[in-house]
């Protein structure tokens, strides 16, 4: 039987998991989604990130792009608090410490135009004095909250995180909630 590769659009406050074994109250995973069996994320999405997910049940294919010695990029649409100035950005381009690690270098360019996304549901945090501003976030590692404790590190906090892309595969097509089979002639890996 062959692998099966699905592309899915995770919402906001949606598990990256197909299970929720917390005591808290109900929480939206994957099962409410996606209706295949033993697939698996290829990497991880926080509960309050959104965008492009990757699940499959074709092992060597998610050791390959979650593995950071392949250096397979993610690139993210981030709002963040305040309009970064040039010298945060070249921060994130060679990379900053958070927790004691110095992050990768990165591609990092500042929006001039808020990313086609649909308004998320609730919507974040409005302050009028407050200005806000995009950036374009392309990683080649994956740690924990990464993109959200580079930000704050520089100074400008995120306020809502979307993953646009996984290397040459894009978010455009899919709405939220929405997903779609890949085929072999999706992957140019």
């Amino acid at each position: 039987m062959p692998y099966r590769y699905i592309l899915f659009y995770k919402p906001y406050d949606v598990l990256t998991q197909f299970t929720d074994n917390s005591s808290e109250t109900k929480r939206s995973t994957l099962k409410d989604y996606i209706p295949i069996p033993n697939i698996y994320a290829v990497g991880r999405l926080d509960r309050d990130s959104e965008g492009l997910l990757l699940l499959t049940d074709d092992g060597q294919m998610q050791h390959r792009l979650s593995d950071p010695k392949f250096a397979h990029p993610r690139t993210y649409w981030v709002q963040v608090e305040r309009i970064p100035d040039a010298s945060a950005i070249a921060a994130l381009q060679t990379g900053v410490t958070i927790q004691d690690y110095r992050t990768r270098s990165a591609k990092v360019q500042l929006l001039l135009e808020e990313p086609p996304l649909p308004p998320r549901e609730p919507p974040i945090r409005f302050r009028k004095n407050i200005p806000t501003a995009w950036l374009e976030i392309t990683l080649t590692e994956g740690r924990n909250r990464q993109v959200r404790r580079m930000t704050a590190a520089v100074g400008f906090p995120t306020l809502r995180l979307v993953r646009s892309a996984i290397g040459h595969l894009r978010l455009e097509g899919l709405k939220p909630g929405e997903w779609r089979e890949l085929t072999q002639a999706d992957f140019r890996f």
